[in-house]
């Protein structure tokens, strides 16, 4: 096994994706922190049960409350959750892809295996993010 050049001093990829991973962990986590506490100012803490709200908690899509016995669901359908829910895929996703391409950029040599990889992860990443925002805004 070879070693990897240490990196330059300032603002490189590697720093970047560095700090993006520590920002977008705290990123889910205010996410999340904020649908629960939103869910509980708008009254889920006396009309859901503990299992709809963890659920509400880390996917906020309105069709998870049709499921429960919700009288009122005028608060909880609006452009706010459609955009939680897009900026926790985004982050959560992003976090995730990155997270395997550091893994790739580890224990993968100077091959063509490692850009199709980067390719791959890349082209996943946007895939998937389409797939979540066509999600999000249809339903």
């Amino acid at each position: 096994m070879t070693s990897r050049k240490v990196a330059k001093r300032g603002f490189s990829l590697d720093y970047i994706m560095w700090l993006f991973m520590r920002l977008s962990a705290l990123a889910l986590y205010a996410v999340g922190l904020t649908g629960l506490t939103a869910a509980l100012i708008m009254g889920a803490r006396t009309q859901t049960d503990i299992s709809t709200l963890i659920r509400w908690t880390f996917f906020q899509n309105p069709s998870h409350v049709f499921s429960s016995d919700l009288v009122n669901l005028d608060g909880f359908i609006n452009q706010f959750w459609q955009i939680m829910q897009i900026t926790a895929v985004f982050f959560g996703v992003t976090h995730g892809l990155n997270g395997l391409r550091t893994v790739v950029e580890d224990f993968m040599g100077s091959t063509i295996w490692r850009t199709l990889w980067r390719g791959f992860i890349f082209f996943s990443w946007i895939f998937m993010m389409l797939v979540a925002i066509y999600v999000v805004l249809a339903s």
